[in-house]
């Protein structure tokens, strides 16, 4: 195990789940919620964390593909009613992401659209906030280093709750915890952190030494995502792929770009429950078309570590190789749905970094590209 401070405290590496009780234990941590869904539990691998930590933990596990702010408040609930002092999250994003919203109020009072970003939220958001730990599953989301959590309100805003008090007070990166992870979440979760890598080293922040990992993490999830989704037992892949995803997340203080303003517009319609890294697969190759004159450089440059003359084109049959769906449409999305999720794109707060200005109709303009 390799411990990264950066950020955040960082334990990296095979077996680095054991250490999670001497986290707790440094955080002041007794009695903590554990938050995670149940897809992870029918695995098995929730009792990997209940063994190191008590069986009778109060446990939240009702948590929606993407998270949203009733889900926060029925596990604010539990976390109030069982007396608990900290939150430790277990499993992919919305987890992690559910779980920062559950230490934010657990310590801040009011509504949580209060403290959302575009809504003047940032600096409510104190030290208070209670302590977390963030344990990823999947090699995707970079939420576990990440000051933002994505959490969709009761009237369907998609929004994001930035502030470094946000990022978890420790960040447990056990590759091993997704050995045997299935393709096509494979597939998704680390294209999901490849477009955290090239949205941030394209924002047009000024933030070289993020940039740098943005390109190493880059580097790292294109070369080993292939062989992750052929061989699911490939524990260096899985490595990398986590390094990767990690990576991605690090880099969030450059903000990512018009993908992200799209998918989290998308993944705010509850009727169609949409997977956040599967939207940023199909949404990549056209947003990149479209800043393609703005940062040719920097293109350039991710062109060269890919060994790729085309990026967009070589996403294109990266997404066909995993087995993602090629277009909206096949998700559900309806072009009567366009001026809406445009609407929420430009108040997204990714919309401010895209290195290149987009109104409504460039971004329908993306939209029908890929229906």
């Amino acid at each position: 195990m390799h411990i990264i401070t950066y950020l955040t405290t960082i334990h990296f590496g095979s077996g680095a789940l054991g250490s999670l009780p001497a986290a707790m234990q440094e955080l002041g941590i007794s009695r903590p919620l554990l938050v995670s869904d149940h897809g992870i539990a029918s695995t098995g691998l929730l009792e990997r964390v209940t063994s190191l930590i008590g069986k009778d933990v109060p446990t939240f596990l009702d948590v929606p593909t993407n998270p949203t702010e009733s889900g926060v408040q029925q596990a604010l609930a539990l976390y109030r009613q069982q007396g608990c002092d900290g939150v430790v999250a277990f499993g992919g994003g919305s987890p992690i992401d559910l779980a920062k919203g559950v230490a934010l109020l657990a310590t801040h009072p009011g509504d949580l659209a209060q403290y959302a970003g575009i809504l003047g939220g940032i600096p409510r958001i104190t030290a208070a906030v209670a302590p977390l730990i963030a344990i990823p599953t999947t090699a995707g989301t970079g939420s576990e280093v990440g000051r933002a959590a994505l959490i969709t309100l009761d009237d369907e805003r998609k929004l994001g709750f930035i502030s470094p008090h946000l990022i978890p007070k420790r960040a447990i990166c056990d590759p091993d915890l997704t050995l045997g992870l299935p393709p096509f979440l494979t597939a998704a979760t680390g294209l999901d952190a490849l477009s955290h890598c090239i949205e941030t080293y394209l924002s047009p922040r000024y933030n070289p030494p993020a940039e740098a990992i943005a390109v190493d993490g880059f580097a790292r999830i294109w070369a080993a995502l292939p062989k992750a989704f052929a061989d699911g037992a490939d524990a260096d892949a899985r490595s990398e792929l986590m390094m990767g995803a990690l990576q991605g997340g690090m880099t969030f203080q450059k903000g990512l770009g018009a993908v992200h303003a799209l998918s989290h517009a998308l993944g705010g319609i509850k009727s169609l429950k949409l997977h956040h890294g599967t939207l940023n697969a199909i949404l990549m190759p056209p947003v990149l078309r479209w800043n393609a004159d703005a940062v040719p450089a920097k293109i350039a440059r991710l062109q060269e570590v890919a060994g790729v003359s085309d990026l967009a084109a070589a996403l294109e049959r990266l997404n066909r190789d995993l087995g993602l769906p090629a277009t909206l449409s096949e998700l559900g999305v309806t072009r009567a749905m366009f001026d809406w999720i445009c609407e929420r794109a430009l108040a997204d707060h990714s919309h401010q970094t895209n290195p290149k200005p987009l109104s409504a109709t460039d971004y329908a303009g993306i939209l029908d590209a890929v229906m």
